[in-house]
């Protein structure tokens, strides 16, 4: 590393943080509160600022990064594209589309793919592919459709699906909202069964609510879901953009209860935090209902996305990743169980290489907890005011597991 040191502020008696910050202050949009760190480099479950600090990063891109940063085999994957062609758009055919879809369908246990690029774009298009599907094949009459979803939903950011979410922060001030949708309480099996009718097309869920503060629904609640979408003709959406590719010790956050659902909207870690990639994975029935130009994404199945998916899929085709979030994931929580037994934590909840943790208000707000953290040496992310968020990178080291929970021991215990 060669940037200044935070003890030798530059010319104008700014360190380089501050200078940075500042930048970014004057010329971005103030739609984020990030940590006051400018981070520079990356590898694996590290990163180092422009102070040439270094970290744990203990949030993973909210699980865009699950293999880390700078992944050996997925900057291969990337180098080796890069050098061939990256876009084509869809105006054409390209040499990896074809066996990206097709292994990522295979991985799934589904039969066919729609790529695009963000997570967001990615539910936007199950929305869309829910109501082709409800009029084409179900027989809902025009303009009727509806969607069932759950409250503390976070699906993204578009106009469309703030309208379905109650996270006032996503909302205030977007209207008007687009019509179309049933909030139900999370968990809530009762509730969800009353607001499927004839005109429900689909019911839109996180099988773990992740910006909700990691929340895991009671046992049994995906299978009822299962069984009332099925009993019902209703598609069972599946938003695994956070919960799915290894992060909670199976390749989807639905297997801890044994259900496949219609339809697995995918993001995040499906790029290797490499490049956005997402992706719609269902069945020839429910995908089959496009027709040429209805709709698309010029950058959607892009050569270089689909090069760094497939590497990804061949990742979680072996099962390692998995596995080691299942083993580090039972050992991550059984020491949140102690801090929790001491009181260091009012409530603890997740799975896998996940977890929410609530902070005693004696001990400070999520941000403040963060921003300890952070001088620490460990990075994490505070939501709704009293909860933050552990999501490390599934290739962590036990000992760098360790040693950052020490610190938010340490962190809580001051």
């Amino acid at each position: 590393m060669t940037q200044r040191s935070s003890s030798t502020p530059g010319p104008e008696g700014r360190t380089a943080t501050e200078r940075q910050i500042a930048e970014a202050e004057a010329y971005g949009a103030h739609n984020y509160h990030p940590l006051p760190v400018v981070i520079a480099e990356a590898r694996g479950a590290w990163v180092t600022d422009v102070e040439g600090r270094r970290y744990v990063d203990m949030l993973a891109g909210y699980s865009a990064l699950n293999f880390g940063h700078a992944h050996p085999r997925l900057v291969a994957a990337a180098k080796a594209q890069l050098e061939r062609v990256t876009l084509t758009s869809r105006a054409f055919h390209h040499d990896r589309f074809a066996r990206f879809c097709a292994e990522l369908a295979a991985l799934c246990g589904m039969e066919m793919v729609l790529p695009m690029n963000t997570g967001a774009e990615a539910v936007e298009t199950a929305v869309k592919t829910a109501r082709k599907w409800g009029y084409r094949v179900k027989g809902v009459p025009d303009g009727q459709a509806k969607i069932v979803v759950a409250a503390g939903n976070f699906h993204g950011r578009t106009t469309t699906i703030i309208s379905f979410s109650t996270d006032p922060e996503a909302r205030a001030d977007f209207g008007p909202y687009t019509p179309g949708f049933e909030i139900v309480p999370y968990g809530d099996l009762t509730a969800l069964e009353a607001a499927v009718d004839d005109t429900t097309v689909a019911v839109l869920l996180e099988p773990i609510q992740g910006e909700a503060g990691v929340l895991v629904p009671p046992p049994g609640y995906l299978a009822g879901v299962r069984r009332i979408t099925a009993e019902r003709g209703v598609l069972f959406v599946a938003d695994e953009i956070q919960s799915g590719l290894g992060r909670t010790g199976r390749t989807f956050a639905c297997e801890h209860e044994g259900v496949v659902p219609d339809v697995y909207v995918l993001g995040k870690a499906l790029g290797g935090g490499v490049v956005p990639v997402s992706a719609v994975v269902s069945s020839r029935e429910v995908l089959g209902v496009f027709r040429p130009g209805e709709h698309g994404s010029t950058f959607g199945g892009n050569p270089l996305a689909c090069a760094v998916g497939l590497e990804v899929v061949a990742m979680l085709r072996s099962g390692e990743y998995q596995a080691r979030a299942a083993e580090l994931g039972d050992h991550l929580h059984a020491e949140l169980a102690g801090l929790l037994g001491s009181g260091l934590l009012t409530q603890v909840r997740g799975r896998g290489l996940w977890a929410g943790l609530d902070i005693p208000p004696e001990r400070g707000t999520g941000r403040e907890v963060s921003e300890d953290l952070m001088t620490r040496g460990v990075l994490v992310k505070d939501t709704h005011t009293e909860t933050i968020r552990l999501a490390p990178p599934l290739v962590i080291s036990k000992d760098d597991l360790d040693w950052s929970l020490d610190r938010l021991r340490a962190s809580l215990a001051a």
